[in-house]
């Protein structure tokens, strides 16, 4: 196997530096406002916003999560999805209070895990009414290309209900495979392949550097962010001891969760108009 990047790689810290040089600082004030936090799955919300929750509600912000599937599809070729499904509930409470938010805080829509593109308008009247309930005045979503169905789906789902809302609004987008591309994780393969491929792993870094331009520091809450993921123990353990019960950690050998524990957590940033 051939990598041609890793966590402590030159490309990979002089990339890193580029986007910090060329960030957007979060500005105080708005760690005060009120947020929702649309997570596709449990565990997506601590990886991309973990420490944003932690310092808004620090500032006394009210935040919500509102979980998009069920999570029962992770590990179901070893458990029962419905198993699972209770699992990865609870998971997301105990990682809720690590982050300081309250069980009342979190919302679960349940759609069955990786349909949520064949329940769009289903989970667009839900978002609808959770957002004309609790009026936040931040919005938090995947990347709109993350590349995984659940996710893409999640931030086209809110974004248009923002939309038939007719909300004024701020939104982030929070990116989370969207880092397993290289630089930030190594190419895994041979060099003819990954000269074949350089060219979409450049695309995907530029992408990056020109829209993910807004950051919040977490470097003092790191260990708290770190330890609401542990919560998350399907996601981060083997459950059962077996070589095909797979965890954030064997993603590209670490690199992956890696980007999470950073001192920024990075996001790209939009404002929805009123109508």
């Amino acid at each position: 196997m051939m990598k041609t990047s890793s966590s402590k790689s030159p490309i990979r810290q002089l990339y890193q530096r580029l986007i910090y040089q060329t960030r957007v600082e979060y500005s105080p004030p708005d760690f005060q406002k009120s947020a929702i936090v649309f997570a596709p799955h449990q565990d997506d919300e601590t990886l991309g916003c973990g420490g944003t929750i932690i310092r808004k509600k620090q500032a006394g912000a009210e935040v919500k999560v509102v979980f998009m599937t069920d999570g029962g599809k992770s590990h179901a070729h070893l458990i029962s999805e419905d198993e699972l499904k209770s699992i990865r509930a609870q998971e997301a409470l105990a990682a809720a209070q690590k982050l300081g938010l309250s069980q009342t805080d979190i919302l679960f829509l349940e759609v069955p895990d990786g349909t949520l593109a064949n329940h769009q308008e289903a989970a667009i009247q839900k978002v609808a009414k959770i957002l004309l309930k609790y009026l936040p005045e931040e919005i938090f979503v995947p990347y709109h290309q993350d590349g995984i169905s659940d996710h893409n789906a999640t931030a086209y789902i809110v974004l248009l209900a923002l939309r038939r809302c007719g909300f004024n609004s701020t939104v982030y987008e929070y990116p989370i495979w969207f880092f397993n591309h290289w630089p930030w994780t190594p190419f895994e393969g041979d060099f003819k392949k990954f000269l074949l491929t350089l060219s979409q792993n450049i695309k995907y870094s530029w992408r990056f550097l020109k829209e993910f331009k807004s950051s919040v520091y977490i470097g003092e809450v790191l260990d708290q962010k770190r330890s609401a993921l542990e919560e998350h123990k399907s996601q981060v353990t083997q459950l059962i001891l077996d070589p095909q019960w797979l965890t954030l950690r064997d993603v590209s050998q670490g690199d992956f969760l890696d980007c999470f524990f950073q001192n920024y957590e990075l996001f790209r940033s939009s404002h929805l108009n009123k109508k």
